[in-house]
């Protein structure tokens, strides 16, 4: 009797613990601080599809007007110095991305080619590896791991192509047999490769030594509607763009959904078919609300 009675104040204690412990989906929320609507001479920003961003500057794709737009941003504060990149390679940016050096990457969504630029703009050349056959390939998007390799998503060979920092071919990892359609790649902060499924709305990862990509997590279809990017925070923790949804969702390094944030509208802190997304070290965080011609940025917090 005394065992029982002992069993049930557990259990009862137990779960008010359970109820007064936050939630996984409580536990990261998106504060909005501010939206970017021009440039240096008030000009406006025309459907960006893409952000790169570090400690203290972020870099624009403004797609719609055909250039790049650098930022400074420190301190939670936007700074007056803004500086534009047009570059005739260039005509229409849709991915971009940093390395350790501030080169800057980016794919040129007409020519499907990826061009590099110095920190100051000027065009250096195009990423064009001497690939072992089939030696053709269509780049959907690309990513940069923390020791400047590039990691190039070809959606017409159906692989992963591993670059070294100066651009030779490395390895490539085959896409798995059952999949839809991938429209994104990212590398953690472990260099694990991450994919996103548009159609399965399914995570698809490889470890940065393996040949082959698992399931991550199960099909999200009950959470998102139409994923197209997807990146990663310094935790580990994966943040998908949910374009046709107007949502950021994020689930855990072991695939498990933890919560949903931000919906659909134009006001700020609203999101209307956003591309891309891009955390910073400091846990700041720019998003490419694309439909609303603006970045915002908001702060992470745990």
């Amino acid at each position: 009797m005394i065992i029982r009675y002992m069993v049930k104040i557990f259990v009862t204690c137990f779960m008010l613990v359970l109820l007064l412990m936050p939630s996984a989906a409580e536990a990261v929320k998106l504060k909005h601080v501010i939206s970017v609507y021009l440039d240096g001479q008030e000009k406006g920003i025309k459907q960006p599809e893409s952000v790169a961003c570090d400690e203290d500057t972020f870099i624009v794709a403004d797609t719609g007007n055909g250039r790049l737009l650098k930022y400074t941003f420190q301190n939670g504060d936007l700074g007056t110095e803004i500086t534009e990149f047009k570059v005739q390679q260039l005509p229409y940016p849709i991915r971009i991305r940093m390395n350790s050096k501030n080169e800057i990457y980016a794919l040129d969504g007409r020519s499907r080619r990826i061009v590099y630029l110095s920190p100051e703009g000027i065009f250096k050349g195009y990423i064009e590896p001497d690939i072992p056959s089939p030696a053709s390939y269509v780049p959907r998007g690309f990513d940069i791991d923390e020791k400047d390799n590039i990691y190039i998503l070809d959606v017409l060979s159906e692989r992963v192509l591993v670059l070294n920092p100066e651009g030779k071919y490395q390895k490539h990892i085959k896409f798995p047999k059952d999949y839809g359609f991938f429209s994104d790649i990212s590398i953690d902060f472990k260099g694990d490769i991450l994919l996103i499924d548009s159609i399965n709305a399914m995570v698809f990862f490889a470890t940065k030594d393996s040949e082959s990509f698992s399931p991550l997590s199960k099909s999200l279809k009950e959470y998102m509607r139409f994923p197209t990017s997807l990146t990663t925070d310094m935790r580990g923790r994966i943040y998908i763009v949910d374009r046709n949804g107007s949502r950021i969702m994020i689930i855990g390094q072991d695939g498990s959904f933890i919560g949903q944030q931000l919906d659909m509208g134009w006001k700020e802190g609203l999101l209307n078919y956003p591309s891309q997304l891009c955390i910073n070290s400091n846990g700041e965080v720019f998003i490419a609300d694309t439909n609303n011609s603006r970045i915002q940025i908001f702060v992470l917090l745990k």
